[in-house]
C-alpha cells in the first residue's frame, strides 16, 4: 500500500472519529443539562425556600458538564490539527515493513 493511501485513510478515519467524539459529547451534555434543569425545577417546586442553594448547585454541576464538552472539543482538535498519534504510528509501521521487504 502506498504511503499516500495510508495517510488519506488514517486522516479520513480521524476526521470521522473526531466528529463522533464531538457530536456524542455534545449530545450527552445536552441530555445531561436537560435532566439537570428538570430536577432543579422539581426541587424548587417541592421546596421553594431552597431556591438559592439549589441554583448554586445546579450552576456548579452545569459548569462541570461544560468542562467535559470543552475537553472533548480540545482532544478532537488536537487529533485534527496538532499531532495525530494514529497517523505517526501507522507511518512508523509502514517504514518498518518497507525496510524489511
Amino acid at each position: 500500500m502506498k504511503m499516500e493511501g495510508i495517510i488519506s485513510s488514517v486522516s479520513s478515519a480521524t476526521v470521522i472519529a473526531v466528529a463522533i467524539l464531538i457530536g456524542l459529547g455534545g449530545l450527552g451534555i445536552a441530555v445531561g443539562m436537560g435532566i439537570l434543569g428538570g430536577k432543579f425545577l422539581e426541587g424548587v417546586a417541592r421546596q421553594p425556600e431552597l431556591t438559592s442553594m439549589l441554583r448554586l448547585q445546579m450552576f456548579v454541576v452545569m459548569g462541570l458538564l461544560d468542562a467535559f464538552a470543552v475537553v472533548s472539543v480540545v482532544i478532537g482538535l488536537y487529533f485534527l490539527f496538532a499531532k495525530n498519534p494514529i497517523l505517526s504510528s501507522a507511518l512508523k509501521t509502514l517504514a518498518v515493513i518497507k525496510g524489511v521487504n
